[in-house]
């Protein structure tokens, strides 16, 4: 009698069919497309968005280059007040990646503050097409109250979203753990959450096929 082989737990098809679809929507040939540095200069609204969101250096653009396998698709738009930019980028017509400006400006003017406020708040509100929004937290700091901020303004909006833990390869198993269980606590009661939190690390790679695969999942729910 010959045993039938069984897949192993690691083996994409035996955890999550979406982890190699996931995998080969993010391994196709990425392009920047625009930014926007205010809503007069958005995109025709095609397919479905997914936007990235975060404090200033909780590792954006570290994300967007290890999520699509390139080292530097995340700069191919630096301009002078990125900052104040919606960039967005295609690796096919029924997709779009935003990266959105960073939040928590220490040292910026309050115009400027104010400025990014009403650019996100009006896309938040005015993107039929956004499916969902993923939130950068530090993985070593956790949700501080200027991330509370921008999930209330999501809450608001009523805009789906999700939290990405990054850099978790910087912090101890246990106190990650303690981490992880602190940010589901502080999300659970909020309207516009995604309950599932995305640990990653753009260094090891480190839950980037789960973060592809949610997407991806996330894009046939929309059809």
């Amino acid at each position: 009698m010959t045993d039938t082989p069984v897949p192993a737990a690691d083996e994409p098809d035996a955890v999550d069919p979406f982890l190699e679809t996931g995998r080969l929507m993010f391994a196709a040939e990425w392009q920047f497309v625009t930014a926007a540095p205010t809503t007069e200069f958005l995109p025709p609204m095609q397919g479905v968005e997914v936007a990235l969101v975060g404090r200033s250096n909780v590792g954006k653009s570290s994300l967007v280059n290890a999520l699509t396998g390139r080292t530097h698709l995340a700069r191919t738009s630096v301009t002078p007040g990125r900052t104040q930019e919606l960039i967005f980028f295609r690796a096919q017509p029924e997709f779009m990646l935003v990266d959105m400006p960073g939040y928590g400006f220490a040292k910026a003017p309050k115009d400027k503050v104010d400025a990014w406020v009403r650019t996100i708040r009006a896309y938040l509100r005015g993107r039929v097409n956004l499916a969902r929004v993923f939130v950068l937290i530090d993985g070593r700091h956790g949700i501080k109250a200027v991330d509370e901020e921008i999930l209330d303004l999501l809450d608001k909006a009523a805009v789906s979203y999700a939290i990405v833990l990054t850099k978790s390869d910087q912090v101890k198993t246990t106190e990650f753990a303690a981490r992880l269980k602190e940010t589901q606590e502080k999300i659970r009661r909020r309207p516009a959450a995604y309950p599932e939190i995305f640990p990653t690390s753009s260094e090891t790679g480190k839950g980037l096929p789960e973060l592809r695969a949610a997407i991806a999942r996330l894009l046939a729910e929309r059809g």
